[in-house]
């Protein structure tokens, strides 16, 4: 409980103590926003890094070297925790942002911090505005910001990790239109951290995996109309073969 405390404690003091901070960084975007989206992306770093020590995470990370330091890809994921996020950003070598649910952009100061680093919010009823989001994410990969999509679009509560839900075909076309590589990121032992028992945080062993580039104009003939079956098949062996490697990770328990 004490955990789960420090860390709703080191949250709200950011946001509250941090908001001239934020302020700051805004006005700095004004004249130099190479340098401001550095900042946002450091300080924002620090606090998932700050958090991930808070809730004893032991974070592993494998295949970096598929993550390109010069150019903006489109990293999809399979997501189990609200800590898939704290973990794997803290791990991107470029400004990165999420593709996050719409209903996150109503919680003041966050939403602020999520535009700083370059999130997008997704509203998935309303079919023009999720165009509109994607066509913005469009715009912003060809400017040089990655972006993070979970195309399952939800936390996954299946009992195994590989039992993935249904990848989003339409999630997909912002790698088609852009031309972007994808990066398939599967993530293991999230769940243990927090949701196979809230309200507590535990510590827990947390694998990343980043696989080699896909690009998802050159799949196979099978896959050309659905990229997104392509990756949750890539993404659902990933996690096959990094259950044996880490058996730590990821206990069998159904995630809340």
């Amino acid at each position: 409980m004490l955990r789960g405390l420090l860390v709703l404690l080191v949250l709200i003091l950011f946001l509250v103590v941090g908001s001239p901070l934020l302020l700051f960084e805004y006005l700095l975007s004004k004249r130099n926003p190479t340098l401001s989206d550095r900042q946002s992306q450091k300080i924002v770093c620090f606090m998932f890094r700050l958090i991930i020590w808070i809730s004893g995470i032991r974070l592993t990370v494998e295949g970096r070297e598929h993550i390109p330091a010069d150019s903006a890809v489109l990293f999809v994921g399979n997501h189990r925790s609200y800590f898939d996020i704290v973990t794997s950003y803290t791990v991107m070598r470029k400004k990165t942002g999420y593709i996050a649910k719409k209903e996150m952009e109503g919680i003041p100061l966050l939403k602020q911090w999520m535009d700083r680093i370059g999130c997008l919010f997704l509203d998935r009823k309303d079919i023009r505005a999720g165009l509109k989001t994607i066509l913005q994410a469009i715009s912003d990969i060809k400017a040089g910001t990655s972006l993070v999509i979970f195309p399952e679009g939800t936390r996954n509560r299946n009992e195994s990790v590989t039992d993935l839900l249904e990848f989003k075909e339409g999630s997909l076309k912002i790698a088609e239109k852009s031309g972007c590589p994808v990066i398939p990121m599967a993530i293991l032992g999230s769940a243990d951290v927090f949701e196979k028992h809230m309200p507590f945080i535990r510590p827990a062993d947390v694998v990343i995996r980043f696989g080699a580039p896909v690009d998802v104009k050159a799949l196979p003939e099978e896959y050309k109309k659905k990229p997104a079956l392509f990756l949750q098949k890539e993404i659902g062996a990933m996690l096959t073969e990094m259950e044996k490697r880490h058996p730590e990770a990821e206990r069998q328990g159904t995630a809340r």
